[in-house]
């Protein structure tokens, strides 16, 4: 079979599609990894219904469209960890496949993935595409929800466009766990996570449109007083998260869902944290810092 690539979104036709006819663990060809890109470019999240794939597989997939990062955004020790260091655990497990205890220091720190953000903007150079496998599902709650960017910013009044045009923010996790009440970081994870800087607006380098580039990640703008800095990023997160730029992705076993970090936002969703929810995402970095990036 051909890939083929249906929009699903009953809001919008350009944002979210699923796509079918490839098996992933099957391997997919140069020519098909460059369509399932410019699939990207246009929808920005692709939803790939029942692809039962392992670890190898999912990460020989994502190569096709990248460099790979590591697994260095949680805080996890190694000698903790379930999975490789090519892997993020998306779990509430232990490396003994046990459900985490409600005041684990890990699940704690992951209830930050609740908030809105773009993976990786907390390091220098961030991610481009994420794939997420779905491998356990929890039998209610538990979704991951999608923000577009691009729309968000093409709705922004043409005064507000030019004010946010050139601003740098800096973003870290000990921004968005802090906003949680978690502070209780070692030195050596202060260090991990100093404030990295990233543009508010970019562009994106095959389509050319301009977006806004936000996650609960960002806590100042350069040259900004804090608490103004963090108003204005939170009436932007207000705007860009409303109904008509959302999408909600109900999981089912074996999806593997991938978009592009670059121009959408996300979320995951509460659901009972007794029961195993076991995610593995797979993360492409970007080509290089947003303030080596033209816009």
């Amino acid at each position: 079979m051909a890939l083929t690539v249906r929009p699903i979104n009953p809001r919008r036709n350009d944002f979210v599609a699923e796509a079918t006819g490839v098996d992933i663990a099957a391997g997919v060809s140069a020519a098909t990894a460059a369509a399932i890109e410019d699939a990207m470019d246009r929808y920005a999240v692709l939803i790939f219904p029942d692809q039962r794939i392992d670890d190898d597989q999912q990460y020989a997939f994502s190569t096709h469209f990248g460099p790979m990062e590591t697994a260095t955004g949680d805080i996890v020790q190694r000698d903790e960890r379930r999975l490789s260091m090519d892997i993020n655990d998306i779990s509430n497990l232990d490396k003994h496949g046990n459900v985490l205890a409600r005041d684990d220091r890990s699940r704690l720190f992951g209830l930050g993935n609740m908030l809105w953000h773009s993976d990786s903007s907390f390091k220098a150079t961030p991610a481009k595409f994420s794939l997420l496998s779905a491998r356990v599902i929890p039998p209610d709650g538990g979704n991951t929800e999608f923000a577009d960017m691009r729309a968000a910013w093409d709705d922004l009044d043409p005064k507000l466009q030019a004010e946010c045009m050139g601003l740098v923010c800096e973003h870290s996790q000990l921004y968005s766990r802090g906003m949680l009440g978690f502070f209780e970081f070692t030195d050596e994870e202060r260090a991990k996570w100093a404030p990295v800087p990233q543009r508010l607006v970019r562009r994106h380098p095959r389509t050319g449109r301009l977006n806004l580039y936000l996650a609960s990640h960002a806590g100042t703008i350069r040259g900004w007083p804090v608490p103004e800095a963090r108003l204005f990023l939170k009436d932007l997160t207000e705007h860009a998260t409303q109904r008509e730029y959302t999408y909600a992705h109900r999981w089912r076993p074996f999806d593997l869902v991938m978009w592009d970090n670059r121009v959408v936002m996300h979320r995951a969703r509460r659901y009972d944290h007794t029961a195993p929810r076991d995610l593995h995402r797979t993360t492409v970095a970007d080509c290089a810092p947003t303030l080596d990036q033209p816009i």
